[in-house]
């Protein structure tokens, strides 16, 4: 695996609901970032759940950093806490297999099909 050879990377668990998603990002790092406390010998998970929009190849994610049970985080004693708001250029693929690239990084997430979901849309 090329992520191996990577001095950082992130791996993504990522539920997209109808108007919602929920981000569980785990962290794999050789480097030092802080206390060791935090960051369990290089290792460590950060959840976000928030809305999304989705206009053509564009998609915007706005959230809040959560903890695991995707409350809302009020303090950010070892990780991020407070608002996530990123934008992303989807790629599709294949019908299971979409690709985000976004600005903070350059190399894109790749995201497999578990699960489709159908949309039933309510009137108020």
């Amino acid at each position: 695996m090329v992520q191996k050879q990577l001095m950082t990377y992130s791996l993504y668990d990522v539920k997209i609901t109808c108007d919602s998603f929920f981000i569980k990002q785990h962290t794999i790092t050789k480097v030092n970032y802080g206390a060791d406390s935090c960051m369990s010998k290089g290792q460590w998970t950060e959840y976000i759940r928030g809305t999304y929009q989705q206009k053509n190849d564009s998609l915007h994610l706005k959230g809040v950093f959560c903890n695991p049970d995707f409350s809302i985080k009020l303090d950010a004693t070892c990780f991020r806490a407070g608002v996530y708001e990123e934008y992303f250029k989807v790629d599709k693929k294949t019908d299971s297999l979409v690709q985000f690239s976004g600005t903070p990084s350059v190399i894109p997430i790749s995201l497999r099909l578990i699960n489709k979901l159908t949309c039933h849309i309510k009137p108020l």
